[in-house]
């Protein structure tokens, strides 16, 4: 079937050899494909978009802006000076600091490839030097603490401090929840050193669905790091890998657990499944969910209380990249639709939007606590209204999605409009996906 109408010229990968290839986005009747053609090994194409939403009527296009002080010079081109170099168009929103490469599960789905190895842990001062050089170049971001599985580390409360004391605000730990289930003394040593936020690995409320994806059953274990966050005050994300034939059923049973579970549980970021790290199979369309098709699944699965019409794209990164909402839990099945009020980032220019999306990651991810106000020191009506702020602040749930992309659909225009950067050991800042782009081999460019 011949394209019906291109959207945009842009470079891409070889998933074969890795070299720099032309590409394009283009559409096929309501679906749209980037193709790209390697003079050695032929020509690919993969679905980036299947609706009947057209996709410019999404795609909206903001003003970008080079970093101002790049610490890599572009000289092989993207994106093989990450650094970020000259040629990167947004600012750090999140960075990922990981802290170790070993892991206590043997996914079937691993961004990082992680396993139970002898590999040390990255040594503190190395720590140090990536909070350090991450300050220099992006100023006070989000982070994440990230891996393999990071509580693995019995010093991570140190590392979350020195963090803290190095002037980041805002700190959050990746993890699959065991040790987080298992031993309460220790989340209270996380909260006390400063960690505001637990990203939950969570892909559905049935075990079948974590025997699929992780080997083991997990959903109890899972429970309980949410009831002992709950007890230290500390803000989880639940976030679910989405694979078809697997846990896409999942979608709404996800959000109302959340929802069970608010205030503490503060929202659902789901991930649609990419293709690099460890993965089982090399893809094909049928193995893969478009922003669209999951914005559509969330409304039908909550039975329209969500309206796909309320998930907006973001004004970080790049439109294609992800979507989000805000919402009022009200308790029972009653949610409002705040995201309009409290949206993102709005159409702002890159610095501003990435201003913008670091603060609201930070206020939606994160337990809310009201400040004692002494007794007889408000009028009825200044009460009301504090009140009504407390509520917002303490009852907000958020969804969002973040589709990254792997060597199959890797659209450099869009990578360079990245706001999630790794922090390499070096000190280095690289876009998420390219950090963890692998060929159909699992060879990286980057992660070794």
């Amino acid at each position: 079937m011949k394209p019906t109408r291109i959207i945009s010229k842009t470079e891409s990968l070889c998933p074969i050899c890795l070299k720099k290839v032309s590409a394009q986005l283009y559409s096929q009747e309501t679906n749209t494909y980037l193709g790209k053609d390697c003079p050695e090994h032929g020509f690919f194409k993969t679905v980036i978009w299947r609706s009947n939403l057209p996709i410019d009527k999404w795609w909206k296009k903001r003003d970008r802006a080079p970093i101002k002080n790049p610490a890599t010079v572009e000289i092989k081109g993207c994106p093989l000076d990450c650094g970020l170099c000259s040629n990167h168009r947004q600012y750090t929103c999140t960075a990922l600091i990981e802290v170790t490469q070993s892991c206590n599960l043997r996914c079937s789905f691993c961004f990082a490839d992680s396993h139970n190895s002898k590999e040390s842990n990255i040594a503190l001062d190395t720590i140090e030097l990536m909070y350090r050089s991450l300050m220099r170049a992006s100023g006070s971001c989000n982070i994440q603490l990230s891996g393999g599985e990071p509580t693995l580390r019995d010093d991570l409360p140190e590392i979350i401090k020195m963090g803290v004391d190095l002037g980041f605000p805002f700190i959050q730990v990746n993890t699959n929840g065991i040790r987080i289930g298992e031993d309460e003394g220790f989340v209270k040593a996380l909260k006390l050193a400063g960690l505001n936020s637990v990203f939950l690995q969570f892909d559905g409320t049935n075990e079948a669905v974590y025997q699929s994806l992780r080997g083991r059953g997990l959903l109890d274990i899972k429970i309980k790091a949410i009831e002992n966050c709950k007890k230290h005050d500390i803000g989880v994300t639940l976030v679910p890998t989405l694979v078809p034939e697997i846990n896409m059923d999942e979608i709404g049973n996800i959000i109302d657990f959340a929802l069970s579970h608010t205030p503490c549980v503060r929202g659902v970021h789901f991930q649609p499944v990419s293709y690099f790290g460890r993965v089982p199979f090399m893809p094909k369309d049928k193995n893969r969910v478009t922003l669209p098709e999951l914005m559509t699944a969330i409304e039908e699965q909550t039975m329209g209380r969500i309206r796909k019409e309320s998930l907006v794209p973001p004004g970080c990164e790049n439109p294609l990249c992800s979507f989000h909402g805000s919402y009022l839990y009200e308790g029972g099945n009653k949610i409002t639709e705040i995201t309009k009020a409290s949206g993102c980032c709005g159409d702002k220019g890159a610095e501003e939007g990435s201003t913008k999306a670091k603060g609201y990651v930070a206020r939606k991810w994160s337990i809310a606590k009201a400040a004692p106000v002494p007794e007889g020191s408000r009028n009825e009506e200044v009460k009301q209204w504090d009140d009504i702020l407390e509520r917002i602040a303490r009852h907000s749930f958020s969804i969002s999605a973040m589709a990254f992309q792997d060597v199959w659909n890797i659209d450099l225009e869009r990578a360079r409009d990245c706001c999630i950067h790794v922090v390499s050991p070096e000190g280095r800042l690289i876009p998420f996906c390219i950090y963890n782009l692998t060929d159909h081999r699992g060879q990286g460019l980057y992660r070794k």
